[in-house]
């Protein structure tokens, strides 16, 4: 599954150079496996990649959201390959893991 993210984070222009790389991994791998943590995903899910990351949970989601912003700026038609429907904007963070995580999991 690793593999699979990697590829299309660089499929979307988001590569391991940015600081919400690894972070935006490891958010996904916890949705995938619990996917109650979006509900609470500044109580659980970012705490628990600030954790294993070494740094609070206001920097994860910010680089999460500055991943996004690439993404939507360099490969909407991919954004909204994954999300599978039409967006109108740039989703918040829990709505691309959302949607990404569903993606990984349907195209297994």
């Amino acid at each position: 599954m690793g593999k699979r993210i990697e590829y299309i984070l660089y499929s979307m222009g988001l590569t391991p150079n940015y600081k919400g790389y690894q972070q935006l991994i490891l958010a996904l791998r916890i949705v995938i496996e619990e996917p109650d943590s979006l509900r609470v995903a500044t109580k659980q899910l970012y705490p628990a990649v600030a954790g294993r990351c070494g740094t609070n949970w206001k920097a994860v989601e910010r680089n999460i959201r500055a991943m996004i912003k690439i993404a939507w700026e360099t490969a909407p038609e991919k954004l909204k390959e994954l999300s599978g429907y039409p967006l109108e904007k740039r989703p918040k963070p829990t709505q691309f893991l959302a949607f990404f995580a569903h993606y990984l999991l349907r195209v297994q």
